[in-house]
């Protein structure tokens, strides 16, 4: 509870500082204060306790995924600067909108109790249609906002009517007392109703097929920080609340269940990577990348006892090489309206720094060895095949290879193709961020075993 009572300070911190016209230590200081929060997470580390009568839940799991989430805060943060350049007088209202919402994403993987979860999936939510529609005068950031607010209301509700029917069958929002109750079987029969409504409110958060419409037009039209932002902290913050809930009711499911999860991967990964291939807008490219690699994370779902640490490995795998890929498309794309795929011409001659970061952050999404996505993967693949799933490992790794397709797409453009656009000036902070994000991205895949530092 300290480190959420912390988050939020920090955001009305940052108002205060535009009151007493500070404006130029928001940024700076946001990061210093994330930095004294990661301490003090780092602290707790090994500690295993419930706050608040079990509505926060110190353990290993919620303190991995907290240290990820505020990393990639502080490294979104830091392209803050930069991509708000021009809209200096709002910078602390962007920065602590980003601070709520981070919040939200911790109390989503600390959770104890439903009534905290269902709190932070919405501090999370608002804060998203607020940021998605940020550009009041881009007709496209409005309807992106609009889009996602519409839908995302929608799958809030049947979450919360998931929530409601498993309050009925168990008598508590407490989770680890309905794990009791699942276990012993003393549960009403509508139990596995809430279950499956629950699924389909977090599968549109992750933006799983078939709940994944939303995500290539509301990717698109948002600023590419706002992008970023959901691709990443967002998505990585709904994986893991949704692995937290499927772990503790998914004991003794029927095995359509089972089918059905495996159904969704594989459909996942399929029409994220094909639609991918068609796509001429690269954020637009990323969101159907995004709805693959949702696929892939849902293969631990398969195996909630063991495969906690290589959820959060791929989560911090895709997470960082996301973040690396999208500071530079923030750069190239600055100013020009869109993101399409010709402003990535002759990149390599102009910006070589910044080619290679997108080509390594493109080389791990597609699994190529040594970034970390490639043991992400593996370790996925090797849980999945012990478990017997052949026909889903079958699957991911076609499609795997299929997403080097497009990923050469954008990689080629840059280095083959002559450049069109004239680039000026190197922004420290975005090549420092792409910098950091692609090297813990591959401090990762050198060192594999860094989960079980973590206690996963």
């Amino acid at each position: 509870m300290n480190v959420l009572i912390a988050i939020a300070g920090l955001g009305v911190l940052v108002l205060v500082l535009e009151i007493i016209n500070l404006r130029k230590v928001i940024i700076p200081l946001s990061i210093l204060g994330l930095f004294g929060v990661l301490g003090m997470i780092c602290c707790q580390m090994g500690k295993t306790e419930d706050t608040f009568n079990n509505m926060i839940v110190k353990d290993s799991f919620g303190s991995a995924f907290s240290i990820l989430l505020v990393s990639l805060t502080i490294l979104l943060l830091g392209l803050s600067h930069e991509f708000y350049r021009n809209h200096r007088t709002k910078i602390s209202d962007f920065v602590s909108i980003k601070l709520f919402l981070l919040s939200g994403c911790i109390a989503m993987v600390t959770f104890g109790n439903f009534a905290m979860f269902f709190l932070g999936i919405e501090i999370l939510s608002i804060a998203l249609y607020v940021l998605a529609a940020s550009e009041r005068l881009n007709l496209r950031s409005n309807e992106a906002g609009m889009k996602y607010f519409l839908l995302g209301a929608f799958a809030s509700g049947i979450l919360l009517f998931g929530i409601t029917l498993i309050y009925g069958a168990t008598g508590s929002f407490d989770l680890e007392t309905i794990t009791a109750i699942v276990q012993s079987g003393e549960a009403e029969e509508w139990l596995n109703i809430g279950v499956v409504m629950i699924a389909i409110g977090m599968l549109f958060k992750i933006a799983a097929a078939p709940f994944h419409f939303w995500a290539p037009d509301v990717y698109e039209g948002s600023p590419a920080l706002t992008t970023a932002l959901m691709s990443t902290l967002a998505k990585v913050t709904a994986i893991a609340a949704f692995f937290k809930i499927w772990s503790a009711l998914s004991y003794d499911l029927p095995l359509v269940t089972i089918c059905i999860i495996v159904g969704v991967a594989m459909l996942s990964m399929t029409i994220g990577n094909i639609m991918a291939l068609k796509q001429a807008n690269v954020k637009r490219m990323l969101a159907f990348s995004g709805i693959s690699h949702a696929g892939f994370m849902l293969m631990a779902f398969l195996n909630t006892e063991t495969a906690a640490s290589s959820l959060f490995y791929y989560a911090a795998a895709y997470a960082t090489a996301g973040i690396a890929a999208f500071a530079v498309i923030i750069y190239v794309a600055r100013d020009k309206g869109h993101e399409d795929l010709a402003l990535f011409n002759g990149l390599g001659k102009t910006h070589p720094l910044l080619a290679v970061i997108l080509t390594c952050a493109l080389f791990s999404m597609a699994g190529i060895p040594v970034f970390a996505g490639f043991f992400a993967k593996l370790m996925l693949f090797n849980q999945s095949f012990t478990g017997g799933y052949i026909a889903l490992v079958i699957v991911a790794v076609v499609n795997s290879i299929i997403s080097v397709g497009y990923y050469f797409k954008l990689i080629i453009a840059m280095f083959t193709n002559e450049s069109n656009e004239e680039r000026t000036g190197k922004p420290f902070m975005i090549y420092a961020v792409a910098v950091v994000a692609l090297l813990l991205n591959l401090a990762l895949g050198l060192y594999p075993n860094i989960t079980g530092c973590l206690g996963l």
